[in-house]
C-alpha cells in the first residue's frame, strides 16, 4: 500500500469513529429533550438506532465505540446518581450491557453482509471482465489476431506489458503489447519451460527468477497451446496474488479461442484437401477412360501393321511397346482412383508366389526382351493368402519400375525367402539407387531427384503401396546392400502365410 493510500485509509477510519460518536451525541440531545416531558423509561431505546447505524455503516470498530459511548452517555445523564458514572440499579447495568451486546452483534452481522456484498460485486465484476474478454476474442479469427487482442486486453486489465508466445524448442512471439519489447535469454528459457511443463516460470516464481517476464501456460484439456507473459517496466510483480484467479480464467478463454481458431483452420484445410482429392479422383477416372479407347485403337492398328508385314518392323514394335507402356500407366491411373474411392473388392485365395512371378514376367516379356532377369525363389516357399489380381498389379509395377531405372546392360533380380514366419518377395535393380529421402518413393506422384528414380510420375509405386495395404502386406524400399541399385520388397506377415499342412493337403 502506498503512502497516499495509507493516509486516505487512516482519514476514513477517523471519520467513521467520529461519525459514530456524533450519532451518539445527537441521540443524547434527543433524550435530554424527551426526558423532562415524558420521563426516562424509554430513553435507552433512542440509542439503539445510533448503535445499529454505526455498526451497519462502518463496521465492528465504530459500532463498538458507539455502543460504549451510548452506555456512558446513558449512565452519565439518565441513571441515578445523575452526572456520575455510578449505577445503583441493576436495570441500569443491564441496559448498558445490552447496548454493548447490540453493538457487537450488529457490527458482526453488518460486517458479514458487507463482505458478502463485496464478494458478490467482485464476482460480478470478474464475470463481466471475463465475458468482455471472451467477446473481444470472438471477433478475431486467426491465431495472431487472437493473440494480439489478448495482449491488448491483458495490458489494459492489469496495467502491465503483455505477450503471447508459442512454439518449441524456440518460443516465437505471436503478439506483444506494447510493441518494442524483446526477450532476454532468461525470458526465452522461462517461456520454453512454461510451454514444456505448463508451470509458471520467470520473475516472482520459483523457476528462472532472473527473467524479466513471468509466463503462465495457456492450456487446453490435453495440450499446452501457448504461454502468456506479463511484466512491468519498474520490475515489480505484474499481478497480485488475489488477481491470479482472474488471470487463470482469462487464459482459459484465450485457450478456447486458440482451439477454435486451430479447429477452423484444420476444417478449412480438410475441406480443401477433400475437394482436391475429389477433383484429382475425377480427373484420374476421366483421363483414364477417355484415353483408353484411342489407345486400344493404336494397339490394334500396330498389331495389324505387324500382321501385314510392314516394311519398318522396328518402328511398329516401338509403337506397340510404347502403347503397351501407356496402357499400363492408364491402368495405374484407374487403379489409383479405385483405391482412393474404396472400390477395391478383395478376393482372398491361396497363391503360389512362383506362379505369380511367372505370370507377371510373362505380361512384361516385351518390355524385358533384352533384360537379364535373375529369379531366386526358395523351393520350399509356402503359399500366401492374398488377392491374385492385386498381387499381379503389384509385381507388374515393381518389375516395370526396376526395368525403367536400370541401365541398358543392368539386370533385375527377383528373390523370395521366408524369414521368421513372414515371406519377403524382393525385386532389385542395378541402377544408381535411392537418395536419402527414399521413404517418399511410395508417395503418390513422387519422383526422386538425384537418383535413378527419374521418368514417370511415381504413380506405379503408389499403386504398389495401396494394393499391398489392401491385401494386408507391406511394401518397403531401400538400397541394395553390398552392391549398387535399389531394392523394393513385398512383405507378407505370418497371418497371410499358409501353414505347411494346409499346403500339403
Amino acid at each position: 500500500m502506498t503512502e497516499a493510500q495509507l493516509r486516505a485509509s487512516t482519514a476514513s477510519r477517523i471519520q467513521a469513529y467520529a461519525g459514530a460518536v456524533i450519532m451518539v451525541a445527537v441521540s443524547t440531545l434527543i433524550d435530554l429533550w424527551i426526558a423532562p416531558k415524558w420521563g426516562t423509561a424509554a430513553i435507552d431505546m433512542v440509542y439503539l438506532p445510533a448503535v445499529l447505524a454505526a455498526a451497519a455503516l462502518w463496521g465492528i470498530g465504530p459500532g463498538f465505540v458507539a455502543g460504549i459511548a451510548a452506555a456512558l452517555a446513558y449512565n452519565f445523564f439518565f441513571t441515578e446518581p445523575v452526572h456520575t458514572f455510578r449505577m445503583n440499579r441493576v436495570a441500569d447495568v443491564v441496559t448498558v450491557v445490552v447496548l454493548l451486546i447490540v453493538a457487537l452483534v450488529t457490527s458482526k452481522l453488518a460486517s458479514a453482509i458487507r463482505e458478502q456484498a463485496r464478494l458478490a460485486a467482485a464476482h460480478a465484476a470478474r464475470n463481466a471482465t471475463i465475458a468482455g474478454f471472451a467477446g473481444r476474442l470472438l471477433s478475431s479469427s486467426s491465431e495472431s489476431d487472437i493473440a494480439e487482442t489478448a495482449c491488448n486486453e491483458l495490458q489494459r486489465l492489469f496495467d502491465c506489458n503483455a505477450m503471447v508466445v508459442s512454439g518449441l524448442p524456440e518460443p516465437a512471439i505471436l503478439a506483444l503489447a506494447p510493441p518494442g519489447n524483446r526477450l532476454t535469454p532468461s525470458d526465452i528459457a522461462a517461456a520454453a519451460l512454461t510451454l514444456e511443463s505448463g508451470e509458471p516460470a520467470g520473475r516472482g516464481t520459483s523457476r528462472i527468477q532472473p527473467a524479466e517476464w513471468v509466463f503462465h501456460a495457456v492450456r487446453s484439456s490435453d495440450a499446452i497451446l501457448a504461454a502468456a507473459g506479463l511484466a512491468r517496466d519498474d520490475g515489480r510483480a505484474p499481478i497480485d496474488d488475489n488477481q491470479l484467479a482472474l488471470l487463470t480464467n482469462l487464459l482459459d478463454q484465450l485457450a478456447l479461442a486458440l482451439e477454435r481458431a486451430r479447429a477452423e483452420a484444420d476444417r478449412r484445410e480438410v475441406g480443401s484437401l477433400r475437394e482436391r482429392d475429389r477433383l484429382r479422383s475425377a480427373l484420374l477416372s476421366s483421363v483414364g477412360h477417355d484415353l483408353r479407347t484411342p489407345l486400344t485403337g493404336i494397339i490394334g492398328a500396330a498389331a495389324e501393321l505387324r500382321r501385314r508385314g510392314a516394311n519398318d518392323a522396328p518402328l511398329v514394335a516401338a509403337i506397340e511397346g510404347e502403347a503397351a507402356k501407356l496402357e499400363r500407366y492408364i491402368s495405374n491411373l484407374l487403379d489409383m482412383a479405385r483405391i482412393e474411392s474404396g472400390a477395391v473388392k478383395l478376393k482372398m485365395e491361396c497363391v503360389d508366389l512362383v506362379d505369380a512371378v511367372s505370370a507377371a514376367l510373362k505380361d512384361m516379356r516385351s518390355a524385358l526382351s533384352s533384360r537379364e532377369v535373375l529369379i531366386d525363389l526358395a523351393r520350399d516357399l509356402p503359399l500366401v493368402r492374398t488377392d491374385a489380381q492385386l498381387l499381379h498389379h503389384c509385381l507388374i509395377n515393381l518389375i516395370d519400375n526396376a526395368d525403367r531405372h536400370t541401365g541398358e546392360t543392368g539386370g533385375i533380380r527377383i528373390a523370395a525367402v521366408e524369414v521368421e514366419g513372414e515371406i519377403r518377395l524382393t525385386i532389385e535393380d542395378e541402377g544408381p539407387g535411392l537418395p536419402v529421402e527414399r521413404e517418399r518413393a511410395l508417395d503418390v506422384f513422387t519422383r526422386l531427384e538425384g537418383s535413378d528414380r527419374k521418368g514417370g510420375a511415381g504413380l506405379g509405386l503408389a499403386i504398389v503401396k495401396g494394393f499391398a495395404e489392401a491385401i494386408g502386406a507391406k511394401v518397403t524400399g531401400g538400397n541394395r546392400k553390398g552392391s549398387q541399385g535399389a531394392s523394393f520388397s513385398l512383405r507378407f506377415p505370418k497371418a497371410l502365410v499358409v501353414p505347411e499342412r494346409v499346403n500339403a493337403g
